[in-house]
């Protein structure tokens, strides 16, 4: 079995956070192109314009691995590498700060505010919790264990080296981490708690909501009382499994949507963000075994919810 060969080292330093994009120049039997640029315009005109492209090609964005434009008129050579940076999209600024709870030579744990993705994706990738640790930190190599939602504020498990990276996220995947939530919702002196849900859950890609179906479960969360002020609570969540908005399914089916959900029950119309009302969820806890030490470790956020303010006392 041939093994794969390394990739060289990016000759680019990072951007606003964000590494420079790597591509490997493909086997051409056909003799399609003659240069890297006929390539290039091949590989992206589609996505970006014939122009934009051309002028990319101009400014000397793209490079080899000695970090030396790649010249309009140069010769393609299957299987080299090449690297540049992409066009970020504009963002508009999230207007909260992220404060760190603890940082060792392994791991960054953080909260992480509301309306703040937790790493590129999409339209958001300056404004991310990564891209933002890694510049004010200036730890480049800085790579999340998990995700949390962009709506949900609190904790986020970062690794600092990629080589401890796997560790941790199987911490993830094994369901070695304990999670607590609070949210705020509605009180119903109807629904019973404690109480466990558990239903199956699927996210079908292009589509905002998470719905629960029929069928053998795949989610389960705990939900628990905290306390009642006036028309709203406060409420623990203590997911066992982790379902993409599982938490905000789960108490939208029990009749107790959080507190500015704009996806449960209703799907609200894609516009501004509005900052001055954010989900009412919040990732309290973290707990777990230390895979390299065997330390115990737990980190509570220091963030807070205001929604229960709304309601005045109870």
């Amino acid at each position: 079995m041939r093994r794969r060969t390394k990739a060289p080292a990016s000759p680019l330093p990072q951007r606003d956070g964000i590494d420079a994009a790597r591509l490997r120049l493909p086997e051409d039997p056909e003799g399609l192109w003659g240069t890297v640029r006929e390539h290039l315009l091949d590989r992206y005109a589609g996505a970006v314009g014939r122009e934009r492209v051309e002028e990319m090609v101009r400014e000397g964005r793209f490079v080899g691995a000695d970090g030396r434009p790649v010249g309009a008129g140069e010769p393609y050579a299957a299987g080299r590498h090449l690297w540049f940076h992409r066009d970020f999209p504009a963002e508009e600024r999230v207007p909260f700060e992220m404060s760190v709870v603890y940082r060792d030579e392994r791991i960054v744990v953080a909260d992480k505010p509301h309306f703040l993705a937790t790493m590129p994706r999409g339209r958001h990738v300056t404004e991310t919790a990564m891209a933002r640790l890694r510049r004010d930190l200036g730890l480049p190599a800085l790579q999340p264990a998990h995700r949390l939602d962009r709506l949900t504020a609190g904790l986020v498990l970062f690794v600092v080296r990629a080589e401890d990276r796997g560790a941790y996220q199987t911490l993830f995947g094994d369901r070695l981490v304990r999670k607590e939530y609070e949210a705020v919702a509605a009180y119903d002196p109807a629904v019973a708690l404690p109480v466990t849900v558990r239903s199956r859950i699927e996210k079908e890609s292009g589509v905002m909501a998470a719905r629960e179906v029929a069928g053998e479960p795949n989610s389960e969360s705990r939900v628990e009382l905290v306390e009642r002020r006036g028309a709203l609570a406060r409420y623990r969540l203590v997911p066992e499994t982790g379902r993409t908005h599982q938490l905000r399914v789960h108490m939208n089916a029990l009749g107790l949507p959080i507190l500015h959900d704009p996806v449960y029950p209703v799907v609200r119309e894609d516009g501004p963000e509005d900052f001055g009302r954010p989900l009412q969820l919040l990732a309290r806890t973290l707990a777990f075994t230390d895979p390299y030490t065997g330390q115990e470790r737990h980190f509570e956020s220091g963030l807070a919810l205001g929604g229960l303010a709304l309601s005045g006392p109870g």
